[in-house]
């Protein structure tokens, strides 16, 4: 493998499918080295030889296809191409075609550094020599310094203006003499000995008469990028006989890069009787209460993850520009929603034209900034290619077509997934396709066993969409006394409030007393001088404080009438003593090891009893690569031809973050001998090859799982270092109904099997004024709590450092309660009886254990109180429990 495919995919965190396609153009230029070809036939015989699926360049020049799905990642990956093509062959020279405007301006946009989404971004050559952009706009100026560019050179061009002028029987400007380098452009480029063509969204327009005349540049190299490896023809679609890899929309979803489509309708939805506008309003109508609810959904997810907020939108797809006028019309009204949405849509299609299509296109550009008001796009099948917008989330097709029609065309521009991976969250990861009237034939086409996508299902019914939610911020008791406010407020956000009236009377006072916080805040990282908050009492750092806060606190137009300098010692006293009534220490807790550690996985057996690969046959195989099916796409077709049947599951093994090749060689090799040897007792050799090319990614990962129960890590020691003597309380985030008020914790909901919809309140000893619980047992010990200790919470994400294993992966711990008695602080879990001997909870609960350990440890250096973790059955939790009788049947030590 060359060490800069490592090297890039590395940098510029190449996902699987992207970096197999580096792989593929790295042996590539083995086979065919980049320069002028004399032969292309021969060249086309050597990578048949070694990739099966091409069986024409279609060009004069070698020309090869990757066609990646929509939402994977193909501008990153022509940044990647150029990239190793510039480090590891010295070509400094490039031309990238675009379809149409918009993805030229895309293009210019993504080569160009310091934007969101620069394709070099990490890749250290070029931040020292940055590469030249060259567009169609303005080749002609910067013609005469080409000969004295030495560094990289990437030529931007828009395929539709050539076009048009070749269709009009003109030459391309292109083509046309240039009087600042005495000679065309066209002839410039190729003449150059170096040329590598690269073709954004090459399907657009393969058989063109302006690809025709950009092939006479003759480059050494044609690179097609596409989500559709085939030419609509009235015949039907003509795949292309150049595609070297191929990796589908449901290979896409089933690894997690793209959002999961899903059809949404309502329950009990029957079409007869009703006219096409009525279907149509109700499409719309419920797509937009759909849309509202994923709103609330987005931004709880973004509070308690600490993620930028996200603001969707919805995608209504017209028949016409006439019906798209009609729709525009029909939400500006009072009749949609009473005209809320007047100021929040747009019309895109073809009958703007001027200052309007100007103002259409840029609030279109700018769909995904939070501050800009558009929550709904009409348009008519203008929103193809190069709009790459990730926040769509809710689409209504109301144009008349066939099930596949509505399924492709729909779902291209909803996949992209705003935080470029899958968070677990179904609303976050989920695009939602409003189609009442089309359902059950959208089911069934997306059934089909050749269908390369799978759709989920969405039925719901009619009172869900009265159930309007918000996203309730949940601070600490202490940040509302102190006056501050949750960042990024939203239509959608509400300030849970448990009475708690400002500590503090006038803005001068506040001031003061929010600096005095963030003076306090800034001591967490000093645990020697500030090992808790109880310190803060202590006389020499409450005037360490005060000094800090004289020397930050700056009056302001204290000249002003009725304005005077407050009691700097007062406030300061008052907010300390605040901090402590309002705060659990919560220590921030390293394990860190001294001297070196070593680590690795113990030879072991591997339980292959279920591993029953059988080999695709070769007709199959064919069948499957013209039409696409999901099934063949995972073959190694474009992959690496290995020389020994074991590389292929070392190649896989070693993508692992936690698998070093020079040090675990000899065990891989082992483990890999296993499986070849296993699949060879019951396929041929050239079989096994096959299994293994097709389901390397699935193997890899089977045997990588049977690793980690062998994993084994030593050090000379550790030692317990403790980074914080206390923590700030984190705010909380939950989605909760906008109109009806939260519970009272005494009393059980009627509707104990839905818990984690509702919203408690009435506390006076949680350090927050609402929570949510997930089951009545939760909710009964907030009773428990309120009466037995000092203070509690439930803490929010990230507030407590303790992580625990989860096979590969090491995952946060995040306790249900944390609470203080008089002599004791209690982290406690209840947890279902029957899951108390469940692998994970135990995984838990030991790294609890571990954590409450050392936090008492630091504790007991200062005269603090010890910690206890109690993992609680919950059927052992009445309210009539005391926390000294749940500590002497449930405590682990």
């Amino acid at each position: 493998m060359n060490r800069h495919v490592n090297a890039i995919a590395g940098r510029l965190s190449l996902r699987p499918p992207q970096r197999q396609s580096l792989e593929i153009l790295d042996r590539i230029t083995e086979v065919i080295p980049p320069r002028k070809v004399a032969d292309a036939v021969a060249a086309l015989e050597a990578i048949k030889a070694e990739f099966p699926t091409v069986t024409d360049f279609e060009r004069d020049f070698p020309s090869l296809c990757f066609a990646l799905a929509t939402g994977v990642g193909k501008t990153r990956l022509m940044g990647a191409f150029i990239t190793y093509l510039h480090l590891a062959h010295g070509i400094n020279n490039f031309f990238v075609l675009a379809p149409n405007l918009t993805i030229y301006n895309k293009l210019i946009a993504d080569f160009t550094p310091n934007t969101p989404k620069y394709v070099f971004k990490g890749i250290a050559e070029f931040s020292v020599e940055t590469p030249e952009v060259i567009t169609g706009d303005n080749y002609e100026s910067r013609g005469a310094l080409l000969n004295e560019l030495l560094r990289c050179k990437i030529n931007i061009f828009n395929i539709s203006k050539i076009n048009s002028e070749v269709r009009g029987g003109k030459s391309p400007r292109i083509k046309r003499l240039s009087e600042y380098i005495g000679e065309s452009y066209f002839d410039y480029l190729a003449g150059l000995p170096d040329l590598v063509l690269l073709m954004d969204e090459s399907h657009r327009y393969r058989a063109s008469a302006g690809v025709r005349a950009i092939n006479e540049l003759k480059p050494v190299l044609g690179l097609e990028l596409t989500a559709t490896p085939f030419v609509e023809t009235s015949r039907g679609a003509v795949p292309f006989k150049n595609v070297i890899l191929d990796y589908p929309l449901g290979r896409a979803m089933a690894d997690g890069f793209v959002k999961e489509p899903a059809v949404v309708t309502r329950k009990d939805f029957n079409p007869a009787g009703m006219s096409i506008e009525e279907i149509e309003r109700l499409k719309l109508e419920d797509g937009v209460r759909l849309h509202e609810g994923v709103k609330v959904e987005l931004e709880t997810y973004a509070r308690q993850t600490g993620n930028a907020i996200v603001k969707p939108f919805v995608l209504v797809i017209a028949r016409d520009t006439t019906h798209a006028g009609q729709l525009m019309q029909f939400i500006q009204s009072d009749r949609f929603f009473g005209g809320r949405y007047a100021h929040k849509v747009i019309q895109v299609d073809s009958s703007k034209t001027g200052a309007e299509e100007d103002e259409m296109i840029e609030r279109l550009l700018k769909v995904e900034h939070t501050e800009e008001p558009t929550e709904i796009v009409i348009h008519v099948n203008m929103l193809k290619e190069g709009w790459d917008v990730t926040n769509l989330y809710t689409i209504v097709p109301l144009r008349a077509a066939n099930a596949r029609t509505l399924i492709e065309q729909s779902i291209g521009r909803g996949l992209r997934l705003p935080y470029g991976k899958r968070t677990g969250v179904i609303s976050v990861d989920r695009l939602n396709i409003v189609a009442h009237d089309k359902f059950q034939e959208i089911v069934e086409e997306a059934n089909r066993p050749n269908s390369t996508i799978r759709l989920q299902q969405v039925i719901i019914a009619p009172e869900q969409f009265q159930q309007k939610t918000a996203t309730v911020v949940s601070q600490s008791r202490l940040a509302a006394k102190l006056g501050f406010q949750p960042e990024q407020m939203t239509a959608s956000t509400s300030v849970a409030s448990g009475g708690e009236a400002p500590a503090f009377a006038t803005p001068e006072e506040q001031k003061v007393a929010r600096i005095t916080y963030e003076v306090i805040r800034r001591l967490e990282n000093q645990p020697g001088k500030l090992p808790s908050v109880t310190y803060l009492q202590n006389p020499e750092v409450r005037e360490t404080v005060l000094r800090e806060v004289a020397a930050q606190y700056r009056p302001q137009q204290l000249e002003m009438e009725g304005v005077s300098k407050p009691d700097l010692a007062a406030v300061v006293a008052k907010t300390t003593e605040l901090v402590v009534q309002q705060t659990i220490d919560i220590p921030r807790i390293l394990v860190v090891p001294k001297g070196e550690v070593r680590s690795g996985f113990k030879p072991f057996t591997l339980d292959l009893s279920k591993i029953n690969y059988q080999a695709p046959s070769e007709e199959l195989w064919v069948q499957h690569l013209r039409t696409n099916h999901l099934e063949i796409i995972g073959l190694g077709h474009g992959g690496i031809e290995e020389s020994r049947l074991e590389d292929y599951i070392v190649g896989g093994l070693i993508d692992f973050d936690d698998i070093a090749y020079d040090d675990h060689a000899d065990l891989l090799y082992d483990l890999a001998g296993q499986m070849t040897s296993h699949l060879l007792g019951y396929l041929s050799s050239d079989d096994a090859r096959r299994v293994l090319r097709f389901h390397q990614r699935e193997i890899a990962r089977f045997v990588h799982a049977q690793m980690q129960a062998h994993y084994w890590e030593e050090a000379v020691d550790y030692e317990v270092v403790v980074s914080k003597g206390f923590t700030e309380l984190k705010t909380s985030a939950f989605t909760a109904s906008a109109t009806e008020p939260p519970l009272d914790f005494r009393t059980s909901p009627t509707d104990k099997s839905n818990m984690a919809k509702y919203l408690f309140s009435g506390f006076q000893k949680c350090l927050y004024p609402v929570q949510k619980f997930q089951s009545d047992s939760e909710r009964k010990m907030s009773v428990i709590l309120e009466r037995e200790s000092l203070k509690w919470f439930k803490p929010a994400k990230g507030q407590f450092q303790i992580f625990y294993k989860r096979g590969a992966d090491h995952a946060e711990y995040q306790p249900d309660f944390v609470a203080e008695a008089a002599d004791t602080i209690y982290m406690l879990e209840p947890k279902a009886a029957n899951q108390m001997t469940d692998e994970e909870v135990l995984a838990k609960r030991d790294a609890a254990v571990k954590w409450c350990r050392h936090a008492s440890g630091h504790a007991g250096t200062y005269g603090g109180k010890p910690w206890k973790y109690l993992l609680i059955p919950h059927d052992a939790i009445a309210e009539n429990m005391t926390l000294t009788g749940l500590e002497r049947q449930f405590v682990t030590r």
